[in-house]
């Protein structure tokens, strides 16, 4: 059986519960504080930061500029893990630019910090949360595009998003990710000037 540890517990962590939990997985949640608030269901245990991880898989549910902090808990504690990057590294001060660099991604950033072992797969950030916890964007099931450099790591993740009966499409290497947060972006912007909404996004017709 999978088993996932999810850093962060808001709205896209919980989403990423729900998909987890439709899959059939063991889920650990980790809180920055036992004090934060959560938007995940009732029905979770939840952890805090700094506890020992359980998953095989790790998905960051932070932003991006917490990456460090996270890192600085965890980063040992990583090897031989899969770490699945959801972040679209917006400025959120302008709505304007993504703040990783231009010619990289958060994701090849997080795998260039990360010790000997560790898989990092970009997934998720393409996704706007409900229809991740729906399971369905529009009339179809939900796609999630997902972007890594190691067979064993995508095929874990593919088998998580499809046990959650989405559909799960590999874009190719990890520096495919730098097109991923590109998409996330704009679907974030244009959901944010009423051009789309937020319980829609971006699919692929299969």
């Amino acid at each position: 059986m999978t088993s996932i540890s999810i850093i962060g517990s808001g709205k896209m962590g919980a989403a990423i519960a729900e998909v987890a939990s439709r899959a059939g997985a063991d889920i650990q949640i980790l809180k920055r504080s036992a004090t934060s608030t959560s938007a995940a269901r009732p029905g979770f245990e939840y952890g805090v930061i700094g506890d020992e991880l359980t998953g095989d898989l790790v998905v960051f549910a932070v932003p991006s500029g917490a990456y460090p902090s996270i890192l600085e808990h965890y980063r040992d504690r990583l090897g031989g893990r899969v770490v699945i990057d959801i972040s679209n590294p917006i400025d959120f001060s302008t709505y304007d630019a993504l703040t990783s660099p231009p010619d990289s991604s958060t994701a090849a950033e997080l795998a260039r910090a990360l010790p000997e072992g560790a898989s990092v797969v970009k997934a998720f950030n393409v996704n706007l949360g409900d229809t991740l916890t729906s399971g369905t964007n529009g009339t179809t099931r939900t796609t999630v595009l997902f972007a890594g450099d190691y067979a064993d790591a995508k095929t874990a993740v593919a088998s998580l998003i499809e046990a959650a009966g989405m559909r799960a499409v590999d874009v190719g290497p990890l520096t495919r990710a730098r097109e991923l947060e590109a998409m996330g972006f704009l679907q974030i912007i244009m959901a944010a000037l009423g051009k789309t909404r937020y319980e829609s996004g971006f699919t692929l017709l299969e």
